[in-house]
């Protein structure tokens, strides 16, 4: 295949995912996904889920991965899970959700729309720390960038696609850093929707949730502690 082959090959991949993500970005507009993703409107999306029995779950994990390629803010669509599938089961689906959103991001970086991507970030004081980060401290790095709030959330899904980590050190590690988080808000949700029902389970509920928040909250202490040299790493650049 020539250059000049190669070249329109990836013109018209680029022109399609474009137009992929114009669709998609008009749908979640046109049915107002995007209007209705906020803490204020969790009974609704709680609602919205249910009404698709014993699919609310693909629904879900469907739209937790939207909002993450699309920049959507994660934490109602993450208490929405506590709300509409309980604590225990929220989790697992706030858990599958944004690791699979995280990937999907990820994937589109690496493979679907990288030009696109890097000419967005490539040049960004985002992408240089992560990329230096990736270069000298491997897995690390994503370790400190999803525990301590250096970069947001979405941004690191499509900066890592650039680098040269592993699709799967990125799977597992973006998994283990985020489930602590999953859990403290679905248990959150979960007391929400418990809140008429038993009084201790609640309380129990909400328990767990704070504990989970207390743990979440000294993470980032011990993490600077023991790994100063990837902070520096991604503090400098």
């Amino acid at each position: 295949m020539s250059t000049k082959q190669e070249k329109k090959q990836g013109k018209g991949k680029f022109i399609g995912i474009i137009v992929a993500i114009g669709v998609v970005a008009f749908l979640l507009n046109y049915f107002g996904v995007m209007d209705y993703i906020k803490i204020e409107n969790l009974p609704k999306i709680r609602t919205w889920i249910e009404g698709f029995g014993m699919l609310g779950p693909i629904v879900y994990i469907l739209l937790y991965i939207a909002a993450c390629v699309f920049f959507l803010p994660g934490l109602p669509i993450a208490l929405v899970a506590g709300v509409a599938f309980g604590p225990i089961w929220g989790t697992v689906w706030c858990s599958i959700g944004s690791v699979l959103g995280a990937t999907a991001a990820f994937l589109v970086a690496r493979y679907a729309a990288r030009d696109m991507i890097e000419a967005k970030f490539g040049d960004s004081d985002q992408f240089k720390k992560i990329d230096k980060g990736v270069e000298e401290q491997g897995w690390r790095m994503l370790m400190i960038t999803r525990m301590v709030p250096i970069f947001p959330f979405n941004v690191q899904n499509y900066v890592y696609g650039l680098t040269k980590i592993k699709l799967v050190t990125y799977v597992l590690v973006s998994w283990i850093t985020m489930l602590p988080a999953a859990i403290a808000f679905c248990f959150a949700g979960g007391s929400v929707a418990n809140g008429t029902g038993n009084l201790g389970q609640t309380f129990m509920y909400l328990g767990i949730a704070a504990i989970a928040l207390v743990f979440l909250s000294l993470i980032p202490k011990l993490i600077q502690k023991k790994n100063s040299d990837v902070l520096e790493t991604a503090e400098d650049a």
